[in-house]
Order: structure tokens, then sequence, then C-alpha cells
């Protein structure tokens, strides 16, 4: 897949998740109406600093900002933990994956041991 067609499959959801949150009357209520006029980092600051960075819209705006500078480095599509290719099909699903299949079930695992630690 080429650079341009991923840049474009990142833009295209990156609106798709700005629509969502144009949708959501709590994300209107701390963004305004200028919410388009933000750029993608500006955007996931000001929601970094409301109620609303544990929301799943938040993890995903985080996953895309992600994948742009792994693009603009000339680092997309490698993992994030092994740094090894991360699998095409895994890439097709979610472009914004930051694992391969073997570190993200590590992750996976890692993070609910954590969770049952803090509660």
């Amino acid at each position: 897949m080429s650079t341009t067609h991923i840049r474009q499959e990142l833009s295209e959801l990156e609106a798709n998740l700005r629509k969502e949150i144009g949708a959501l009357p709590q994300f209107i209520e701390i963004l305004g109406a200028h919410c388009a006029n933000l750029s993608l980092g500006e955007l996931i600051d000001l929601l970094a600093q409301s109620h609303l960075a544990d929301h799943p819209l938040f993890c995903r705006l985080n996953r895309l900002d992600a994948a742009f500078c792994q693009l603009d480095l000339g680092l997309y599509g490698l993992c994030s933990d092994c740094e090894t290719e991360i699998e095409a099909e895994r890439l097709m699903q979610d472009p914004t994956e930051q694992r391969c299949s073997c570190c993200a079930e590590h992750y996976q695992h890692e993070h609910r041991h954590e969770l049952r630690l803090s509660h």
C-alpha cells in the first residue's frame, strides 16, 4: 500500500471521527462550533483537558494521531513494541493498529492484569 493511499485512508478516518464527535452533545459543549477548524493535535489537547479523555473516541483520535506520526517518520506499519511489520490483515482491518498480533495479545494480557491489580 502506498503512503498516499494510507494517508488518504487515515484522512477519511479522521473525517468520520470528527463527524462522530460533532454529533455528541458532550463534545460540542467542550469544543464549541469551531471543532472543524482545530488541527488533530489541537483537538486532542483540548479533549485531554476535559472529562472526555476516557471516552473511546478520544482513544481513537490518539491512535489516529500516532498513525499519522508514524507515517511521517516512515515507521507506519511497524509494531510499536517489537518493531516488526504489523500483519497486513490487521492494518486493513484497522489502519491505526499499533501492534503486531503477538504483541497485541501480550499487551492485552498485561493490561488486564494491571486492571485486576488496581481494584
